[in-house]
């Protein structure tokens, strides 16, 4: 059985669309059939159905997706272990939040090509929460993310790589005296209270006795930035890093303690063959 029509499979099924899933892929949409029909040949049963214009798995092809993710992790673990080098072989399968993959990736990833130009990262993006239980069912070997507001299972390992305090983000323009007048006073942007910094900074502003005049709620830090450098409103965000230089047209203003932050950092199986290609990324992170 070849592992590429395994992977086929689970990427029709998921996209449920042959078409969607050889654009994914890079095939044509006749390959894409072809490669089903070779797995259902295998397999002895038909694996996917249409159901009007999508298709959809059947009994038999729900029963096989489980197992397929399970194989192709398997196939991934022996490459991975058939290194003749200190490190396993990759690729090294990340996930990142919006913000870290363009403030804390760019530079690490040219130190990572530098130090280990034979190794591949897979990148994928995502929010914390979908990343963290990507980490967990071992679809992703690690991700970088924000530590959520509660422990973590003890079969993951975790490194912190920065603490972001609150800031108070306004316009350039604004005049400023107390960021947490000008918080109650302005139109403001509210950070989706979803997500672990939104509802920090929700319950640090309830503890300030702030009342903001909330006129958007949104997740995404550069989404709301750009809403802020447009004079939509002010915001209290996590103080991001920036790639190059802070745009001229926004300003951050410190807020008063007792102020929070969150920590981002690097989460991980520790049980993963490739652990040692996860550790020598948070070493060089760190480094």
């Amino acid at each position: 059985m070849d592992s590429r029509f395994l992977h086929t499979f689970i990427v029709v099924a998921e996209r449920g669309s042959i078409a969607e899933a050889a654009r994914h892929l890079d095939l044509t949409p006749t390959s894409v059939a072809q490669r089903l029909r070779a797995l259902e040949a295998d397999v002895g049963s038909r694996l996917i159905v249409r159901a009007g214009r999508t298709v959809k798995p059947t009994v038999a092809g729900l029963r096989v997706l489980d197992h397929a993710h399970a194989v192709l992790r398997e196939v991934r673990d022996l490459k991975s272990a058939a290194s003749d080098t200190d490190l396993p072989a990759g690729p090294l399968r990340m996930g990142a939040t919006p913000t870290a993959l363009t403030g804390i990736f760019p530079t690490l990833l040219k130190r990572w090509v530098a130090r280990h130009p034979h190794i591949e990262i897979y990148i994928e993006p995502a929010s914390t929460t979908l990343l963290y239980e990507r980490v967990l069912n071992g679809h992703l070997d690690a991700a970088v993310l924000v530590h959520p507001l509660f422990d973590l299972p003890k079969t993951c390992d975790w490194q912190g790589l920065r603490e972001e305090r609150l800031v108070l983000l306004t316009p350039a323009d604004t005049m400023v005296r107390d960021p947490l007048e000008t918080a109650a006073s302005e139109p403001f942007i509210r950070y989706d209270r979803n997500v672990v910094a939104g509802k920090l900074a929700d319950e640090y502003l309830a503890a300030q006795g702030v009342h903001p005049k909330v006129r958007f709620e949104l997740d995404g830090i550069e989404s709301i930035a750009k809403l802020v450098s447009e004079g939509l409103g002010v915001s209290v965000l996590p103080d991001w890093p920036v790639v190059g230089s802070f745009p001229a047209n926004l300003r951050k203003w410190d807020l008063p303690a007792p102020c929070p932050s969150r920590t981002v950092g690097a989460l991980w199986l520790r049980s993963s063959v490739r652990t040692p290609l996860v550790q020598a990324f948070v070493n060089m992170a760190q480094g």
